[in-house]
């Protein structure tokens, strides 16, 4: 899917300010870079960030850096060719069905997990939408679809109406959900679209509806992002957000409980927070040690209450989704939260681990 971008947003490296007082040769790799990785930002999301402040956590997550010429890493780093049953389908635990619906997003995180595809490549996107339904029709224990991408909001409407209509007369899904970081960096996209709006409110009476979101910090949750929250809760649609754990962004304790306390006050349910992948392009910009992760979440919960420290730490591995449970003297403590592997499921384990590691590999050993 193409999308046409407003000529106000940011997708140029000559339209990022002051970047004229870098070297020529580091314009250069910039400009290699978003050739490789696109970069789009859109006016609201630029707005919020401090030019003052080089180091500025929404910078960071929005604009291309020359850490991105780093080629350490991997492209797929949750195993989701082995999960494809069919170009855009994916179905690795036994419950859930992954639609890859688009490869737009309204803006390009630097830390994307899918950085091999999103903005560039449309080889993964679903096109069988039929298929897709007659897939999940026959595998009866699928209860839920995750529409994602990219970001499924930024589909047009005629497209999500397509995709509910469809979904909601499968007898055997609960529930529906929508991937987007919308409300975090194009809010005005659900304020203002009152067809979007109305579709979402037609097929809630059919089938819940869910939009998981992605608030990775306090500065994040402005009074345009609260309406966004607010117009989809007004429909019925529930939010959970999904952290990530990234370096410069958010690795301190007293912010993340801030963005946790704050979800809980406008109505969003925390639910995970990520350990960041090893992707290329982003594992030396953005990832930290587990033993870093496990220890700036175990603070920020001492600040939090009850429903607010109710997020689940995750690292999401070929293998499965793995709770990373904390230190016990010098080693780590893990249960499998969901698997693909059936023997997995539900599965407690503990590895040695050094203050550096940042991964487990496939045999579940801690690795850099």
């Amino acid at each position: 899917m193409k999308m046409e971008t407003p000529s106000g947003w940011m997708t140029r490296i000559e339209q990022i300010p002051n970047v004229s007082t870098l070297r020529r040769d580091d314009r250069e790799k910039l400009a290699c870079v978003i050739q490789k990785y696109p970069m789009r930002v859109t006016d609201y999301y630029s707005s919020l960030i401090d030019w003052e402040d080089p180091k500025d956590p929404i910078r960071k997550l929005s604009l291309p850096s020359l850490f991105e010429t780093d080629e350490a890493g991997e492209l797929d780093t949750s195993g989701e060719a082995s999960n494809t049953k069919f170009e855009g389908l994916q179905h690795k635990y036994k419950t859930t069905a992954l639609v890859l619906s688009t490869n737009v997003c309204y803006m390009y995180c630097r830390h994307c997990f899918r950085k091999r595809m999103v903005g560039t490549s449309q080889e993964e996107i679903n096109r069988r939408l039929d298929e897709t339904v007659h897939y999940i029709q026959i595998h009866k224990e699928i209860n839920n679809v995750l529409i994602t991408g990219g970001d499924a909001f930024a589909l047009s409407n005629q497209q999500i109406r397509r995709y509910l209509a469809a979904l909601t007369e499968v007898e055997t899904l609960d529930y529906i959900r929508f991937g987007t970081r919308t409300p975090v960096v194009f809010p005005s996209r659900i304020t203002d679209d009152l067809e979007l709006l109305g579709i979402l409110r037609t097929y809630r009476k059919k089938k819940a509806i869910w939009v998981v979101t992605q608030f990775n910090h306090p500065r994040e949750l402005t009074p345009e992002a609260i309406g966004a929250i607010e117009a989809l809760l007004a429909c019925g649609v529930q939010i959970n957000n999904q952290a990530v754990l990234l370096k410069g962004v958010n690795n301190d304790p007293t912010i993340l409980a801030e963005l946790m306390k704050r979800l809980i006050h406008h109505g969003v349910n925390p639910y995970y927070v990520f350990q960041c992948r090893p992707v290329k392009a982003v594992k030396n910009q953005f990832q930290v040690s587990l033993a870093e992760t496990s220890q700036i979440v175990e603070a920020a919960k001492l600040q939090l209450d009850g429903f607010s420290k109710r997020f689940k730490l995750i690292m999401s591995h070929p293998r499965g989704k793995i709770e990373i449970l904390g230190e016990l003297e010098e080693r780590m403590l893990f249960r499998f939260h969901q698997a693909k592997r059936e023997e997995d499921q539900g599965r407690f384990f503990s590895t040695e681990i050094s203050k550096t590691a940042r991964w487990l590999n496939e045999e579940l050993e801690p690795i850099e």
